[in-house]
């Protein structure tokens, strides 16, 4: 009797990629794995090239990672050089280990997860890391990208290899449409609100369903991006023609036949019919609002036009205190409601909302309008090829007319390790990813939101609905 195979079981996006990738498996789903790509920035990668110096160890294959000094540079209009010591030594230490490095004023250079995908290092079905937990933003061109330690990138430099443990699958379907000036910035800010800032600890979760479909390659990356900020260390969207069509031409990107054999390939990178989930939530994003954060976690979010949450509705004394420090903190009372509260400054830019796309988005709002007198606002474009771009557009003209600061490529305020902070007690409207305390200065205020709501503040002076411009 002839043998029947068995059908193969239906197997997750996220299980493809991390089986493909497995040099050595282990009990308790540890795993060597090869890594396709590391992204260095002046940060953490610096301090992993004093680490292979003090240990006289090599990049094992230079030509697999790519550097540009990103978190400590200033942004201030006309800079030309950095003279902050971890960018000089990122800079050192990339020319040691003959590594591809990106500075200041080159074309290339800019927020480390904004440059990657834009020069098509970045790919779908690799494995990408950085030392910088945003990393999980590449994964919205279906790569398995996560940030790692400074010890583990290390590792990876020394070696291409890294161990991991394999986290769970976990799958979260946005159903519906998007109204006009509801944004993918609103999608994850509802979705961290809803299901909490720990949902999706110990998982790798893919985005899907008709909602994400629909994105532009670059609205997924900022899905993807706030991925950390609900716990998981991995966010993914399978990739699909548009994708491919984004990637078509990008400096490092395979081209020609190597391209078209890659796109075969790549077709076959999503999850099967019937692949099995640790975890699956539904949201339905038609009646979505324009989101705003009004406390210190990502997850205290809700609709512009809503009111901040009183005690009662906490569902435990743990949430119940949370809220109180949070409110007392961004100086809100309960039952408050956000809109009309007055703001000193307004930041477009960071590794989630500061892509060409972004920068569009924002300008097409301004119309002949200027910034509240009493507001300071920036735009800080992601890279020097998106700050090319947009200038090419006039952008540039758009947001400086309007009163707006146009500033170099880099992380400015959003980090503010570079030093760019608001002052105490400022309340702030960001398109970043995080409102912890004091992350943008010593007591200051962020509210997270997307471009165009950034607008509508800037432009009242105050916390305003998109949807009024």
């Amino acid at each position: 009797m002839a043998h029947v195979a068995a059908p193969a079981a239906a197997t997750t996006l996220f299980d493809k990629i991390w089986d493909a990738h497995v040099i050595e498996a282990f009990a308790d789903d540890w795993a060597l794995l090869h890594i396709d790509r590391q992204l260095l920035h002046d940060m953490s990668g610096s301090r992993s090239f004093q680490e292979l110096e003090a240990r006289a160890l090599q990049a094992v294959q230079p030509q697999l990672s790519f550097a540009t000094p990103d978190h400590t540079v200033s942004s201030a209009p006309g800079r030309t050089t950095t003279s902050a010591p971890l960018g000089l030594a990122l800079e050192r230490g990339a020319q040691s280990h003959r590594i591809r490095f990106f500075g200041l004023g080159e074309r290339g250079q800019g927020i480390v997860h904004v440059m990657g995908p834009e020069l098509g290092v970045v790919l779908p079905g690799s494995t990408v890391i950085c030392g910088d937990s945003h990393t999980c933003t590449n994964g919205a061109l279906g790569a398995m990208a996560f940030g790692v330690g400074t010890s583990e990138l290390t590792h990876a430099l020394a070696t291409q290899a890294l161990m991991q443990h394999k986290p769970r699958n976990m799958r979260i379907r946005f159903n519906g449409s998007l109204a006009p000036r509801v944004s993918a910035k609103d999608m994850i800010l509802h979705a961290i609100g809803k299901l909490g800032a720990a949902a999706g600890t110990g998982h790798a979760i893919e985005y899907a369903g008709p909602a994400v479909e629909a994105l532009s390659v670059e609205s997924r990356m900022t899905l993807c991006n706030l991925s950390i900020e609900m716990g998981a260390r991995i966010g993914m969207v399978a990739p699909d023609e548009k994708v491919f069509a984004w990637l078509a031409g990008r400096r490092f990107a395979p081209a020609g036949a190597m391209f078209e054999a890659a796109v075969a390939h790549w077709r076959t990178l999503r999850s099967d019919d019937g692949a099995e989930f640790h975890r699956e939530d539904v949201i339905d994003v038609t009646q979505l609002a324009p989101q705003l954060t009004w406390g210190t976690s990502p997850e205290h979010e809700m609709a512009i036009d809503g009111t901040v949450p009183c005690d009662g509705e906490a569902s435990d004394d743990g949430r119940r205190t949370a809220w109180r420090e949070a409110r007392t903190y961004m100086g809100l009372a309960p039952g408050a409601r956000l809109e009309g509260q007055r703001i000193d400054r307004v930041f477009i830019g960071s590794c989630t909302n500061s892509r060409l796309e972004d920068l569009r988005a924002a300008a097409a709002l301004l119309g002949n309008s200027r910034v509240a007198p009493h507001v300071e606002a920036w735009v800080v474009p992601g890279s020097e090829d998106t700050s090319r771009l947009a200038r090419a557009e006039g952008l540039d003209e758009q947001f400086r007319a309007a009163g707006f600061q146009w500033r170099e490529p880099g992380c400015s305020m959003c980090v503010a390790a570079n030093g760019e902070t608001a002052a105490p007690g400022q309340r702030v409207v960001s398109t970043s990813n995080r409102n912890f305390v004091g992350r943008q200065g010593l007591g200051v205020r962020t509210h997270l939101a997307s471009p165009a709501t950034a607008v509508a503040c800037a432009l009242a002076g105050e916390l305003a609905d998109p949807r009024n411009i």
